[in-house]
């Protein structure tokens, strides 16, 4: 089964960076962040796959990023230029089917505790 470690998630101002962490165990076809803004539905953030494939909500291209350290099987998300509208609650996400690995998809098997990211 994968697990999943979420941590990075703060505080910051308007114009700010910020990088998430997601340190997994196992095996995936994608993984992905999604947000989840006070009183607003699920969005899916950022998409990556076994790959190295990526995708971008519309919101976010240009701004945020992935990296990947396979020594510590952790994928990064380096946010940056953030914005008021980016405050949310993030979570890592990952999925068996890579078919799931695109912008829109929100149904993943196995979800971490989530992040409070909040931009001033």
């Amino acid at each position: 089964d994968v697990q999943l470690v979420e941590s990075g998630g703060g505080s910051v101002q308007a114009g700010g960076s910020l990088t998430l962490s997601c340190a997994y165990s196992g095996d995936w076809a994608c993984m992905a962040w999604f947000r989840q803004a006070p009183g607003q539905g699920r969005e899916g953030v950022a998409y990556y796959g076994s790959d190295g494939s990526t995708n971008y909500a519309d919101s976010v291209k240009g701004r945020f990023a992935f990296s990947k350290d396979n020594a510590k099987n952790t994928l990064y998300l380096q946010m940056n230029q953030l914005k008021p509208e980016d405050t949310a609650m993030y979570y890592c996400a990952v999925e068996g089917d890579g078919a799931y690995c695109v912008p829109g998809a929100l149904v993943f098997g196995v979800w971490d505790q989530g992040t409070q990211v909040t931009v001033s």
